[in-house]
């Protein structure tokens, strides 16, 4: 039987700390010098990442709509300053 992490990847770390390790995994991936069987753990340590990342900033969303209701509480759309 094989032992499984108990922790997702990235979930004890802050987002830049996750996201300068994913960067990191990109590189290093992206010079295409690492041996198979390494390049697949660091591409599953990467696809945990981008998830931690992701729902990250799918709860940071969810905040910023809390806070954007208005007096009435009314929840108002407001453009969170993406181009579009």
């Amino acid at each position: 039987m094989t032992a499984k992490k108990s922790e997702k990847p990235g979930s004890d770390l802050t987002f830049e700390e996750a996201m300068a390790q994913l960067e990191t995994i990109v590189s290093r991936l992206e010079q295409g010098n690492v041996p198979l069987e390494q390049s697949l753990a660091s591409f599953e340590d990467g696809v945990g990442l981008l998830r931690a990342l992701h729902n990250r900033l799918g709860d940071v969303e969810k905040r910023v709509e809390v806070l954007v209701r208005d007096a009435a509480g009314v929840l108002r759309q407001e453009d969170m300053g993406g181009d579009e």
